[in-house]
């Protein structure tokens, strides 16, 4: 194993586990980026913010693994995250939603370059739509 795997298995520890922002940033180099589908970030702590966020929304989240790829300095998770929206979810313009209590599963893929042990690279996508959908913020399809 690689220090790309590495990296990115212990991003999916501190978002699945520890669920801390410090936990996070530790994973993320101190000038790394990351390019999410509510934007980019820029440093670590703003890495950190945004993804401890998420898992304060969703604080029982766990991660099922698809596919878990390495090559060279690149690690890239496909699978699924899911759990219960039972904290408040915080939008990208700073305002925060009240927790739905609504499950969520949604399909995602992350791809992590990491240099000296730390992510410097961070690309996350995911189904945007189902996530909305699920928490009853968009209409179902159909």
């Amino acid at each position: 194993m690689g220090q790309a795997r590495e990296a990115m298995d212990r991003l999916t520890e501190a978002m699945t586990t520890t669920r801390s922002a410090g936990a996070i940033a530790e994973c993320f180099a101190p000038d790394a980026v990351a390019s999410t589908p509510d934007g980019e970030f820029r440093g670590r702590d703003a890495i950190a913010d945004y993804m401890a966020g998420f898992a304060v929304a969703v604080p029982d989240s766990e991660f099922d693994h698809e596919h878990r790829y390495e090559a060279g300095d690149t690690a890239v998770d496909e699978g699924w995250l899911h759990g219960t929206n039972t904290g408040p979810l915080t939008m990208p313009d700073g305002t925060t939603l009240a927790p739905t209590g609504r499950p969520i599963r949604i399909h995602g893929c992350d791809i992590a370059t990491a240099e000296d042990g730390r992510i410097v690279d961070y690309r996350l996508y995911f189904d945007q739509l189902a996530f909305l959908e699920q928490l009853g913020l968009a209409p179902a399809a159909g």
